[in-house]
């Protein structure tokens, strides 16, 4: 039975990495599938056409609103905490942390687009690594792209399918492909999933330069940034501290500004942006576009608001606490829809970030202050605390209690960007109870090492692959 339903599966996976690459990215050539081997792997210009194509998949329109690339996984990680409140929308369901079961969206979109992801990543290397047109220098700095790409879209399946490293590296994992393949894999271990991660991404560091075709591409700054979010879920503080460095150079005042943070969001020439994905208003995902679209009150949705103990966190002088009371009308605190923020303006040109240096610089901060050095962990913490606020005055804290005031820095500074109240408790082993003013309290709380910090595999795979037994969500 199984082999009739693997039929049937791959079929529908196929029609799915066919839509998914309808679209060009930007002026740049056409994806993956609308570009024969012998033109991609023919010349350095052909490859690049073939990567352009690749990124030009971070977002999309694939099944509906709320699953429209990576800025879709981010933003559903985001209301899953206790800063955000979402209301009955499209990522209601994520917000009210249920949303993991076999045959949900949530679950589906995100192991379906992964692993599409990773399969364009395996087409790249394997096609450059078999080239005989392309030269030794470009065949290492081409597949170094694509073991950035595998090992940054593994570390978001294993992040999302499985409990965090430091719980238990022996869990089972989704399975590892090296390979381009119709034909499905066993279910691997978190300890083999990140030792493949760390690989690929070693390589590409090794492999990659500073140069790129823009921001919407991976340099070796950007591979050195993935890699210090994983070292930071590893607890390799030194690793963490030296990629996050390599990332953003190690200067924090030369890569903040201030004046950007109440800019909209929306551009990703701004010098704090790192790595970001471009649109056009002709090559956009209009309305998908979360986190703007639905936090930016201006726009569709009016579906995104504030704990008020989060505004709370932030001084009148801080850049970042760009707050409005939604409507004059609502008087009571206590109304989920209080507190909007506009930090996030929407329209279909807007870029989405993906990486930017004042997490670098935390993520520094925090390894040094784990690694005990306490002066210069500060001395990080200040200097970007200082740059969003003109009054903010230097830390007096060390040990566990500088960590959480780096911890609480974080999400002042990356709310709604990528997911990092969410990151942290997770890697952290850590719960999330819900407070102040939320729609859905404490039945939204999260417990330390809760399975709703992680998906469910879905019942496709398992009806399709049959090296998955039915029993693997028994755990989960």
């Amino acid at each position: 039975m199984k082999t009739l339903i693997s039929k049937f599966f791959i079929a529908i996976t196929a029609l799915f990495i066919l839509v998914g690459c309808s679209d060009e990215f930007l002026d740049e050539p056409k994806p993956t599938n609308t570009v024969s081997a012998d033109i991609a792997f023919g010349s350095r210009e052909g490859t690049e056409a073939l990567i352009s194509g690749i990124m030009r998949r971070f977002r999309g329109q694939y099944t509906s609103t709320d699953a429209a690339g990576l800025n879709s996984m981010f933003f559903a990680r985001s209301v899953k905490g206790n800063d955000l409140i979402e209301t009955d929308n499209w990522f209601g369901f994520d917000y009210a942390n249920d949303n993991r079961e076999p045959t949900y969206r949530r679950t589906t979109f995100t192991w379906n687009y992964c692993f599409y992801m990773i399969n364009q990543a395996n087409t790249l290397i394997n096609g450059v690594n078999a080239s005989t047109a392309l030269s030794e220098g470009d065949k290492k700095e081409l597949a170094a792209y694509g073991h950035a790409l595998r090992g940054f879209f593994y570390h978001q399946l294993v992040m999302e399918f499985a409990p965090t490293y430091s719980a238990d590296i022996n869990f089972p994992a989704p399975p590892i492909y090296t390979e381009t393949s119709s034909t499905g894999n066993p279910m691997s271990t978190v300890g083999e999933v990140y030792k493949l991660i760390v690989d690929d991404l070693t390589i590409a560091v090794d492999g990659l330069t500073e140069d790129r075709l823009g921001k919407s591409y991976i340099n070796k700054n950007v591979a050195n940034g993935i890699l210090a979010q994983v070292y930071q879920v590893m607890g390799n503080w030194e690793g963490a501290k030296n990629a996050a460095i390599a990332c953003y150079g190690g200067d924090p005042e030369a890569v903040l500004d201030a004046e950007s943070y109440r800019s909209g969001f929306d551009d990703i020439d701004n010098v704090e942006w790192i790595w970001g994905s471009a649109q056009t208003p002709d090559q956009s995902n209009y309305y998908w576009n979360a986190p703007a679209v639905f936090i930016d009150h201006k726009g569709p949705y009016d579906a995104t608001y504030v704990n008020r103990d989060f505004v709370a966190l932030f001084s009148a002088t801080d850049v970042r606490a760009y707050f409005a009371r939604k409507s004059a009308s609502i008087t009571d605190m206590n109304d989920h829809r209080y507190w909007i923020t506009n930090k996030f303006t929407f329209s279909f040109e807007g870029d989405n970030v993906i990486i930017r240096s004042p997490e670098m610089i935390l993520i520094e901060a925090e390894a040094k202050a784990r690694l005990g050095d306490n002066g210069g962990a500060k001395t990080l913490l200040y200097t970007l605390q200082l740059n969003r606020d003109v009054n903010a005055i230097e830390s007096t804290n060390t040990g566990a209690a500088l960590i959480e005031e780096i911890l609480v820095e974080r999400r002042k500074e990356l709310y709604a960007e990528c997911g990092v109240e969410w990151f942290d408790a997770k890697r952290l082993r850590r719960g999330i109870t819900r407070t102040g003013n939320h729609r859905i309290g404490a039945a939204g709380s999260l417990t330390a090492d809760d399975k709703k910090f992680f998906l469910k595999i879905p019942q496709a795979e398992i009806d399709a692959n049959p090296f998955i037994e039915d029993a693997v969500n028994a755990n989960r």
